[in-house]
């Protein structure tokens, strides 16, 4: 009797090496993006962090080569609400390539009024999606550039209940604001499969990896002063919470293995092992509903002409 495939060995603690590549983490100044900052820096690789805030830069950059002797480690500012800034902000990194990039930046509102970008999409919809879809058209050349880059695009356990509504991305209909951002990071989940899909029927030499974090709380979160405080209150506070998710550093688990980890199987994705929650990171099936390639190309159709650019029209 065969039994399923499992994980190869992997430890959160000692990762791979990686002298020599260069990663580009958006939102690397806080929570997940943070963590998977700190954490590939210490694999001997370049970790560029694309924020919007400088102040917030350089404290994350700090608080990274304080934990991380010899951290090779710069910012850009990435502004993902802005397309027309895209290009200049991937022209900045002035680099020959990047061997993977991590789409984490994201905004997330709890409560209305609907708002929008500059260029008038529904703000958590613009810059989770279609931020992270042209600026991938944008850095593609320096993806292709390298022997096996990596696409990966951060997820959310709170897209699998949702479903898009096609008809209605921008959410003008009907805006309430949680469902909007579960269904921004519903899109980037599509994107990325639909980006790898793509990518292996060009032959490119590229990959789209998804992952997601799971539950990760900032009170699990260790500190890192003065990019994330937890106080003693809201530690014991969020301590039966434990027992389900977890803390930001180990959210970013996921996308990190996503990153350096060999093995890039198509329609799966990097989750935590434990109920999809909580735990070291696995490669699990992607949830049904994400399968559903007809709703993925019309998404790409969609997100292609509010953007104006196609990621995939550039084969590696």
């Amino acid at each position: 009797m065969s039994s399923a495939p499992k994980d190869p060995p992997w430890n959160v603690a000692r990762l791979p090496r990686a002298d020599g590549s260069t990663f580009l983490v958006t939102g690397g100044n806080a929570g997940i993006g943070y963590f998977a900052a700190e954490q590939l820096s210490a694999t001997g690789a370049t970790v560029v962090l694309g924020s919007r805030n400088r102040a917030k830069a350089e404290n994350a950059m700090a608080s990274i080569r304080a934990r991380v002797p010899g951290a090779r480690v710069r910012a850009v500012r990435m502004d993902l609400a802005d397309l027309a800034t895209l290009r200049t902000a991937a022209e900045s990194l002035a680099v020959d390539r990047l061997d993977a990039v991590v789409l984490n930046a994201g905004v997330a509102l709890d409560d209305p009024p609907r708002r929008e970008t500059g260029e008038g999409h529904e703000l958590m919809f613009g810059t989770n999606h279609l931020g992270h879809f042209a600026l991938t058209r944008w850095l593609m050349p320096l993806l292709s550039a390298a022997p096996a880059a990596r696409v990966v695009t951060i997820g959310s356990f709170a897209a699998k209940s949702e479903r898009l509504d096609l008809d209605d991305l921008q959410s003008r209909k009907d805006y309430r604001p949680k469902r909007a951002y579960a269904r921004s990071k519903l899109a980037q989940m599509y994107f990325s499969l639909e980006l790898d899909r793509r990518l292996r029927a060009a032959g490119s030499t590229v990959a789209g990896v998804l992952a997601h974090p799971g539950g990760a709380l900032d009170s699990l979160t260790p500190s890192r002063p003065p990019v994330h405080v937890r106080t003693a209150g809201a530690r014991l506070g969020a301590a039966p919470a434990a027992l389900l998710v977890q803390g930001k550093d180990a959210g970013a688990w996921p996308a990190v293995r996503a990153v350096l980890d060999p093995a890039a199987p198509e329609g799966r994705m990097w989750e935590p092992r434990v109920f999809g929650l909580r735990g070291e990171p696995r490669c699990e099936p992607v949830w049904h509903h994400l399968t559903d390639t007809l709703v993925a190309t019309r998404l790409w159709d969609a997100s292609c002409d509010l953007t104006g650019v196609d990621p995939g029209s550039i084969p590696g």
